[in-house]
């Protein structure tokens, strides 16, 4: 079972926007069995679409599109679909009445003629309510081929694919059960780490797969796995689990869920294991905070920052004593430690993470070269810390010391725990 989604919107090919409905899209379809064979980017074109169309339906079972079914002339999705498949545009009259319900109750303005088009869909189609917007999704069927046309609005097209793109498509095709397993390593490069498990690698089932995802510092194992039997998939992805353990042990931090991401394994563990987290951020310069913050219930376990940026805010608000950032440098082993304690006895939490380093693009008055970061990780058992090299490119080392910092809390937290 395969998949095509189509993006379209020239917002996109010029780079003013990011596609991010692509992605929650295909996590979407991979969660029930259907891979997505191609993510396709077009214009805002009547030919382009027609020829992406042509392509795809050709190409895949279900076609999944995004975008251009807006109230104004540009948005041509709806238009170009009734052309393709030689169909008229109709009123759907409960469509009119949803979007004389949405004007009635949120807007000042009197409903226009063009809102009110929002109501003419191809007649062969099957209209998806949309909760959250005006623009109705579609379904339509054709020639063995299920083609999908929902609004570029990210809510809107979300709550379209949860709510009924998605149980629709379980409902006809029977799909195949796909298991993931990602798992988090840190201090081995990419291909000495293929090295070592080359023969456990060379020796998984053909229904297995391995992907390296290496990304500043760390290196994700994914294994994936198809088929139609479950309890088949699960058993012998337990046993190969059991087999990679054993030779990565040194370096392996976690498991990953395939949509989790690190801090929220991180917040995870702590929310299970009733335990708190703060951090004091220099060179990170909060980054550490938001990206925490940036998940829901994450006030469960993370209790605040101090980014003492200047170093008298060091002094001021973590209580660093003077004399030891004149003794060590306000980049050194020592500073950092120091705001991991403050922050720990601050906030009276039972982790705390501290960073401190020289960026660039400049080396200013600190001793140490650009790109040196020192990160600390306090807990109720005592302080350490480390020492990074991260390059001269500032984004990049703000990045990496980002995920090194986490990547040092989630192995403490479970060495901690065992």
């Amino acid at each position: 079972m395969q998949a095509e989604i189509i993006t379209i919107g020239d917002e996109i090919l010029i780079g003013q926007i990011i596609d991010t409905n692509s992605a929650y899209i295909a996590k979407a379809l991979n969660k029930i069995g259907v891979s997505v064979y191609q993510i396709t980017s077009i214009q805002d074109d009547k030919t382009h679409i027609l020829k992406a169309l042509k392509e795809a339906e050709g190409n895949v079972d279900i076609v999944i599109i995004t975008g251009g079914l807006g109230p104004t002339k540009d948005d041509i999705t709806k238009h170009t679909l009734a052309e393709y498949f030689n169909d008229t545009l109709v009123q759907n009259d409960a469509v009119l009445k949803h979007v004389e319900g949405i004007f009635a109750k949120y807007s000042a303005n009197p409903i226009s003629q063009l809102n009110i088009n929002q109501a003419l869909v191809p007649s062969m189609a099957s209209v998806l309510h949309n909760e959250y917007g005006t623009a109705p999704g579609m379904w339509i069927e054709h020639e063995g081929t299920v083609i999908v046309s929902l609004p570029g609005v990210p809510f809107e097209m979300k709550g379209l694919i949860d709510s009924d793109v998605i149980p629709r498509i379980q409902k006809k095709y029977k799909c195949p059960f796909i298991m993931h397993k990602t798992y988090l390593t840190v201090g081995l490069g990419e291909s000495a780490l293929a090295e070592r498990i080359e023969t456990w690698e060379d020796a998984l089932p053909e229904y297995i797969k391995l992907a390296y995802l290496p990304n500043l510092g760390k290196v994700r194992l994914r294994l994936s796995a198809k088929g139609f039997d479950k309890d088949v998939i699960v058993s012998e992805m337990d046993r190969q689990e059991q087999l990679l353990m054993p030779q990565i042990k040194d370096i392996f931090i976690g498991i990953e869920g395939f949509e989790d991401t690190l801090e929220e394994q991180i917040g995870k563990t702590l929310t299970l294991l009733g335990q708190t987290l703060a951090t004091a951020e220099s060179c990170t310069g909060g980054r550490i905070a938001e990206q925490i913050t940036a998940h829901a219930g994450a006030s469960e376990y993370f209790k605040g920052s101090v980014v003492s940026y200047a170093t008298q805010a060091k002094i001021d608000v973590l209580n660093i004593p003077e004399a030891l950032i004149e003794a060590h440098s306000v980049v050194s082993a020592a500073v950092a430690e120091a705001m991991a304690t403050q922050a720990l006895k601050m906030f009276k939490t039972d982790y705390a993470i501290a960073t401190t380093g020289n960026a660039g693009p400049s080396k200013a008055a600190e001793k140490e070269e650009i790109g040196t970061v020192f990160i600390a990780i306090a807990s109720k058992t005592g302080v350490f810390s480390e020492k990074f090299n991260l390059g001269n490119l500032r984004i990049k080392v703000v990045n990496k010391a980002v995920d090194k910092a986490l990547a040092m809390l989630q192995k403490e937290i479970l060495k901690n725990r065992s």
